[in-house]
């Protein structure tokens, strides 16, 4: 089957159970396709655009009644090819499909004109315009701003309105931006919240500039460039993890930040992905993006198994957290073009044998296959991921199991040692994936052990604590102060953004080092917290200082301590644990806290079982 035989079928076809999501995770996870899948996106996609236009054409030029085996579909994607596409029709020029729309070339292109000047445009580029703002602005929806970030490891904002933006006019706000769809006007704004943040008109192609080719600048939404900002990582606060963090955009935007203050020798920043094929995507970025020099990329690595207290990460100070939501934010997720099909010929065995009515002709949102039935609600994550929901009990389920993961992955990162700072995000317009999360995770064992609170609005950044949409305090459980540290963005409220939330978390760690209460966790009288054996928890970690299960059950040949936990030591039939006590039966403790061993069967240790090297504050 040929590329646009392929192309047609999809124009056609809506989301269906077994194939649901927009129209690139329809294509992209399609296995039986035998053209490159990108290939056929970007003709599915620009002759959607193009259909209104091309309807006319195709009409006027008597195509269809003139070439009988040509579909409307194909004849939509053959004409696009032809007049409006720059490589032209991929096809070879002996093959049929070719013939049967070059030999009616002519025709086709006065129509294309005719077309041109009843939309008053004085060119193809004006008309191209049109046809993206149409497509921007269909049904009711409100034009996206393109962002584009400059690349602050590779350029500068001065060099690229020099360069790749010269000629451009710099305007006062987003607004003005927004306006310019469909007038060809030059223009860009200087983003206000986010340093080094470039809007442009809607449609703006930026990816076909040297730029873009190399590095200097990044298609990154405002929204998503908030995290970074809201984590504002400085030299000498330590290494940075990013969670999730294909495809890249938000390790590479930490990456600009962190050394654009002057980066310290041997900071890093680890990339975290469990998806091996996204990890690819990841570290292409980080290669282009110019930050590969000090960003360690662990493709394939569940962030959920890497263990906090490794040598490895031991000055690991901010970690950003994006985990897989359900993308419920997101600008376009939906939003292929309305279809707009020419009339075929009423004779027999037209269009493939197949009768085309009114409802074949003009494909509606809520229509999109003709069929009279609504296609099933699809829920499609921000890793393309699909679930078909056929009621309201399927969407609370989906996001329950979503914030589950996301607690969880939000508690992990609250143990690494030596953590100061942490955001965590959604492209998800539930509070469910969002405020309630936040409130589970400040009302935590671990947070309260280790002093994790929410960054407060008045401690934020200038940019997002002047952002003026914040959390819902409806869902914060009336708790004012949490839903302004939180901060949201909405997709059509006119900022020119797409769903988004993130809120940051603190660990007041100077005063913890600087008193006298040592490594230990301590109670309102400042007496040090045990367990039924006497064991401190450690303010560091939240876990024990020691662990006497896995200490009992280790090989004889490993490091440290050996523990007795077994039957009393001779002549000791008591059966009070394994440490020293005094005349009133409490337990002997050193001036750190920690208890005295009664024995140990580790000769070579006996001089300093009663010193417990290694939990320094």
């Amino acid at each position: 089957m040929s590329l646009y035989h392929e192309a047609a079928g999809l124009l056609l076809s809506a989301p269906t159970a077994t194939h649901g999501g927009s129209l690139r995770s329809r294509i992209f996870r399609d296995k039986e396709l035998k053209s490159p899948p990108a290939q056929v996106y970007a003709l599915v996609l620009e002759t959607c655009k193009w259909s209104g236009v091309l309807k006319e054409v195709v009409g006027g030029a008597g195509l269809l009644k003139a070439e009988r085996k040509l579909t409307p579909a194909l004849a939509l994607l053959l004409t696009h090819d032809l007049l409006v596409s720059k490589s032209g029709v991929a096809l070879p020029a002996s093959h049929g499909l070719r013939a049967a729309v070059e030999r009616h070339k002519g025709r086709l292109a006065s129509e294309l004109s005719r077309a041109r000047l009843r939309r008053k445009c004085s060119s193809l580029e004006a008309l191209r315009a049109v046809v993206e703002a149409e497509a921007l602005t269909a049904g009711g929806r409100k034009p996206h701003p393109r962002w584009v970030r400059v690349n602050m490891l590779k350029s500068t904002v001065d060099d690229q309105l020099e360069g790749t933006f010269k000629g451009y006019e710099v305007v006062a706000g987003v607004e003005e931006v927004m306006a310019a769809v469909g007038t060809g006007r030059k223009v860009l704004c200087l983003d206000g919240n986010v340093a080094n943040l470039l809007a442009l008109p809607p449609g703006t192609d930026v990816t076909r500039s040297e730029a873009y080719r190399k590095g200097e600048v990044i298609l990154q939404d405002k929204a998503s460039c908030f995290p970074a900002c809201l984590l504002d990582p400085r030299p000498g606060e330590g290494d940075v993890v990013d969670a999730c963090a294909a495809p890249g955009n938000k390790t590479t935007h930490l990456a600009g930040i962190l050394e654009g203050r002057g980066r310290e020798e041997g900071e890093r920043i680890f990339a975290f992905e469990k998806d091996k094929n996204r990890a690819k995507t990841l570290e292409k970025m980080v290669k282009i993006a110019g930050s590969d020099g000090f960003t360690v990329v662990h493709p394939g690595q569940d962030f959920l198994k890497v263990d906090p207290n490794s040598e490895k990460y031991a000055k690991v100070g901010a970690l950003l957290l994006d985990p897989s939501c359900s993308g419920s934010g997101i600008v376009g997720r939906d939003d292929m073009p309305e279809l707009h099909l020419p009339e075929g010929p009423s004779a027999p065995g037209a269009a493939a044998g197949k009768k085309e009515d009114k409802k074949d002709r003009k494909r509606k949102r809520d229509d999109k296959d003709g069929s009279g039935e609504k296609p099933p609600a699809v829920l499609v994550d921000d890793d393309g991921e699909t679930t078909v929901l056929s009621s309201e009990k399927d969407l609370k389920a989906r996001i329950e199991a979503l914030a589950a993961f996301q607690l969880t992955l939000l508690l992990h990162a609250f143990a690494f040692p030596a953590a100061k700072k942490i955001t965590y995000s959604t492209c998800s317009v539930y509070a469910g994936e969002n405020e309630h999360v936040v409130l589970k995770a400040l009302a935590s064992e671990i947070a309260r052990q280790r002093g994790w609170k929410v960054l407060k609005r008045e401690s934020q950044t200038r940019g997002m604590r002047e952002w003026p949409v914040r959390g819902d305090p409806d869902a914060c459980d009336g708790d004012t102060e949490v839903a302004e540290a939180c901060i949201r963005t909405y997709r059509d409220d006119g900022r020119g953004v797409m769903g988004f939330f993130v809120a940051g978390f603190v660990r007041e760690v100077e005063a913890e080092e600087d008193d006298d209460g040592g490594p230990f966790v301590r109670d309102a009288d400042g007496r040090i917290i045990r367990d039924e054996m006497g064991i401190p928890t450690l303010k560091s970690t939240g876990k024990k200082a020691i662990d006497l299960d896995a200490l009992e059950s280790s090989d004889d040949d490993d490091k440290g301590v050996e523990i007795y936990v077994g039957p009393p030591a001779e002549g000791g039939d008591d059966d009070d644990g394994p440490y020293l006590r005094d005349a009133e039966g409490r337990i002997v403790r050193d001036a750190m806290g920690m208890p005295t061993l009664k024995t140990s069967r580790n000769d070579t240790h006996a001089a300093n079982d009663d010193e417990w090297d290694g939990f320094d504050d």
